[in-house]
């Protein structure tokens, strides 16, 4: 279900990436090469030196289209990430178990914590930016932000824009529904109903390929109010998602009536022209997995292990 381009590369490399970089003129304005590259022989001739000169023009003016064009097409994301000692995230903030705030206000979650530590894998610190899910790819499309770690799949529509990280989670999605509703027992039983969703979200595609009608919600709360009070039928989403959600309400009335045989995975995508950011993301992700810490956040938030994709 899932096409992830995988890259590997050792973190020894990201100080060679760094200082390769630098030497290249990695996110300044070319025209120190320029400069440098203007000092012809004393001894030339006045036309040479003209024609030196014209030379070494062109090829500043080439230097700072190439990088334009690099930047546009979001390269050298790493150096920036470097230079800036912090990668900045993009999360939801209201999205538990995966990314909410606690009760002293503080921004924790299972892609949270996941976006910490590969930020220390990075040797920088992590800066979260919370916004609505709708916003968040635009904000990294403006070079507001890094990345988004935030329970994100691949789509064929993303893959146009952003290359994918590996998988770190391995999850089935699940179907709930008001306690006393004996209509709906499986996904294809959606067609004609409405299902609360977000309406950019994968599983809100999925419930209109159903033949659902949407209802826009941003929190799996508001989805189980909408359940309670009629304005819903049903509602899709990851099953740890809904878990957490039980598991800090048991006396809700809504149930879950179906799962996928498919399993839908998390990535971290980065704009495309990116290879070595995207590598050593893979490469923390790999250390984290070996490591046993996305087990030890996986059972922390969720309750299982749903990084080991067994």
């Amino acid at each position: 279900m899932r096409k992830n381009g995988l890259w590997k590369m050792g973190m020894a490399a990201v100080p060679a990436i760094m200082a390769a970089c630098l030497l290249a003129g990695c996110g300044g304005d070319g025209k120190d090469g320029a400069g440098a590259g203007s000092d012809g022989g004393a001894d030339a001739s006045a036309e040479s030196s003209a024609d030196t000169e014209q030379d070494s023009g062109a090829g500043s003016q080439e230097g700072e289209d190439a990088q334009a064009e690099g930047d546009a097409q979001g390269g050298g994301q790493l150096a920036k990430i470097l230079e800036a000692g912090k990668i900045v995230i993009g999360t939801e903030g209201t999205y538990s178990p995966n990314s909410y705030h606690d009760e002293s206000g503080e921004l924790v979650g299972f892609d949270v914590e996941v976006g910490r530590k590969i930020a220390e894998k990075l040797g920088v610190e992590a800066e979260f930016f919370e916004a609505e899910w709708d916003s968040l790819f635009s904000s990294m499309d403006a070079g507001r932000i890094d990345t988004v770690i935030n329970e994100v799949e691949y789509s064929d529509e993303r893959a146009l824009k952003y290359d994918f990280s590996q998988p770190y989670t391995y999850i089935r999605g699940a179907l709930m529904v008001k306690g006393d509703n004996e209509e709906i027992k499986g996904f294809e039983d959606l067609e004609g109903k409405k299902a609360a969703q977000n309406l950019t979200s994968s599983w809100g595609k999925m419930a209109e390929g159903y033949g659902a009608e949407l209802v826009g919600v941003d929190a799996v709360a508001q989805t189980v109010d909408l359940l309670l009070t009629g304005r819903a039928d049903a509602t899709l989403n990851v099953e740890t998602a809904f878990s957490d959600y039980l598991r800090k309400n048991p006396d809700a009335d809504v149930k879950v009536v179906a799962w996928t045989e498919e399993v839908s995975s998390s990535l971290v995508p980065v704009k495309k022209g990116n290879e070595d950011l995207l590598a050593v993301i893979n490469e923390a992700i790999e250390e984290l997995r070996a490591s046993g810490e996305l087990k030890e956040l996986s059972e922390k938030y969720f309750g299982m292990d749903v990084t080991s994709g067994e």
